[in-house]
């Protein structure tokens, strides 16, 4: 008896419910044919994937399978459609029959090609391979002409990105909602690259020591460079925006952005030099600003501007000014380990409060979940004739009310505060940190960083004075009394 495998296939859902049912329409029919044409099966391939050809994982695998095996010769599918809608799985079907002497049956339309078929058969797998061509590029078109009115109207076409997830709301139109616990996720990966202090790695470690959360690089790229969170969606490389709400503002957003630009970008060794202190520094003398020039094409001198008349104001090369905020930043200096104890003991007074309301969310999610388990369950009972569509609509509007309840209850819940310990421990990690920062930097970096730490900057000749922001002023009155040691004896905790 002539060995064969079973093709069967859908691409959605809606095929499984408009009338190409795997269980109730294409098996039955197949096995029914193979065994009225005396065949016997080998194997059969049963899958629902898109015609997408990178992605027919199971395709190639039924391909593979029948070219390893030699004694297989025949493959039954139930349309020309379910095998092929592009020209690179015509190639292949090809393949199979002149190459390896298979045969392929397609029991609905009647059709049976080897490699001898000539004439009407051949016309017939070529007008059939036509036609699905174009199915697939009609359902292309209309998924593009779908998420095209989506976009006008603020509605995502997509899945949801981090931070998000759908819900079916009480009209039964689907929705975006905010996911609390991920969206504090995003919205501390956006505040710390936002200071300009964090690299992604370091963002990468923060996820891991906060939230227990192991990100890749790319995927960190990937959510601080999504304007979804901020109001747009991206879609085909171009911005819409969004009815949903949003994660962070705007203006952080941009200033991520601005951040990420400035890492990428390379600068020339001169030309188009910014002036990393214009604007920052005023004279002690008469209280004007004190104004950068370049000299030379090539250096950059700072000085007193005189707008209330001259008075002798000295002139200081930018590396000058450069070299004396170096200092500033050194005396910031702490040890790690003092920070690391600092800020173990901040921990521990939120550890309770933090552990309670993680535990509460784990549950709320863990129901949700297994709600939808349960209606997943229950569309494959209604498919198996197992339960009626109307039990099945019942109890799906029955659960999804209940997950409403849940997504309620966690909208409600939030997390535990951390601002506390984790601003204390970036503040630390900043202030020790801030000599290095400073000297890697570009100008607009140090510039941030300058107004992120010190105040009431003023040139006295050619000496800066200046006050540190609280609560820098705080480290750097114990780290000049070298208290550093005291404190790491003490019990902190």
């Amino acid at each position: 008896m002539t060995k064969a495998v079973i093709l069967a296939r859908v691409s959605t859902v809606k095929q499984e419910r408009e009338g190409l049912s795997l269980k109730e329409i294409q098996l039955p029919v197949l096995r029914d044919y193979v065994q009225s044409k005396g065949l016997t099966v080998e194997k059969e391939f049963v899958f629902s994937e898109t015609a997408d050809s990178k992605i027919r994982r199971k395709f190639d695998e039924m391909v593979k399978y029948v070219k390893e095996n030699e004694d297989i010769k025949a493959i039954v599918a139930y349309r020309v459609d379910r095998i092929t809608r592009n020209f690179r799985d015509a190639v292949l079907v090809d393949e199979l029959l002149q190459d390896y002497g298979k045969e392929i049956h397609f029991v609905h339309d009647r059709l049976v090609i080897d490699k001898d078929t000539v004439g009407m058969g051949i016309f017939a797998w070529d007008t059939q391979v036509y036609l699905a061509k174009q199915y697939l590029n009609r359902l292309k078109e209309d998924a593009r002409n779908s998420a095209s009115l989506m976009l006008r109207n603020g509605l995502l076409p997509g899945n949801a990105p981090y931070g998000y997830w759908r819900v079916v709301m009480e009209d039964k139109k689907k929705w975006v909602v905010v996911e609390p616990f991920k969206a504090k996720v995003v919205q501390k990966m956006y505040e710390w690259y936002g200071l300009g202090c964090y690299s992604m790695l370091q963002v990468r470690d923060k996820l891991k020591e906060d939230f227990n959360l192991e990100f890749s690089k790319g995927y960190i790229d990937a959510i601080l460079k999504n304007p979804f969170y901020a109001g747009n969606m991206l879609y085909a490389g171009k911005e819409y925006p969004h009815k949903y709400e949003c994660i962070i503002s705007r203006e952080l957003f941009d200033k991520v952005q601005e951040i990420k630009a400035g890492y990428n970008k390379k600068h020339s060794k001169y030309a188009g030099l910014p002036y990393a202190y214009r604007g920052l520094i005023k004279c002690s003398d008469c209280g004007c600003a004190i104004t950068p020039e370049r000299k030379k094409d090539r250096y950059i001198y700072y000085h007193c501007t005189q707008y209330h008349g001259n008075h002798d104001a000295e002139w200081l090369r930018e590396e000058e000014i450069t070299s004396q905020f170096a200092e500033i930043y050194k005396s910031l200096q702490i040890p790690q380990n003092i920070i690391e104890e600092i800020t173990t003991s901040l921990r521990k007074s939120h550890q309770d409060k933090t552990q309670f309301h993680r535990t509460l969310l784990d549950s709320y999610h863990s129901e949700y979940q297994k709600l939808e388990a349960r209606i997943e369950k229950m569309y494959e009972d209604k498919l198996d004739g197992s339960i009626t569509e109307s039990f099945y609509d019942k109890k799906r509007e029955e659960y999804r009310s209940k997950q409403q309840e849940i997504t309620d209850k966690i909208s409600k819940l939030g997390i535990a505060d951390e601002e506390y310990y984790l601003t204390s421990e970036y503040l630390l990690q900043l202030a020790s940190r801030s000599y290095e920062l400073f000297m890697s930097s570009e100008a607009e970096e140090k510039r941030q960083l300058l107004k992120l730490t010190l105040q009431n900057l003023e040139l006295e000749g050619k000496k800066l004075k200046f006050e540190f922001v609280k609560p820098f002023d705080k480290v750097f009155a114990c780290s000049s009394r070298q208290r550093w040691l005291g404190i790491q004896d003490s019990n902190l905790a």
